[in-house]
């Protein structure tokens, strides 16, 4: 997983994390906060859907999670 953000601030600027197909969980979701995001930064743990269309945004803090160019993730329906 990366990210970049402009700001140390999640909650003023959005950042956008790139993640792996190995990143993903289940059904191809993310959770965010993340582990990587500071303790303070802390919402309740939403699952977000990046398979289904290559990104998703986190409702509380704005984060998106994009899946990294080239990855391909096969979700059962």
């Amino acid at each position: 997983m990366t990210s970049t953000t402009d700001s140390p601030h999640p909650q003023r600027a959005a950042s956008t994390v790139e993640v792996a197909a190995s990143d993903l969980q289940g059904p191809g979701v993310v959770f965010c906060p993340n582990p990587k995001m500071p303790l303070w930064s802390n919402h309740p743990r939403v699952f977000i859907d990046v398979a289904t269309v290559g990104e998703g945004k986190c409702p509380y803090c704005g984060t998106v999670y994009r899946l990294a160019a080239g990855a391909s993730v096969r979700v059962a329906h």
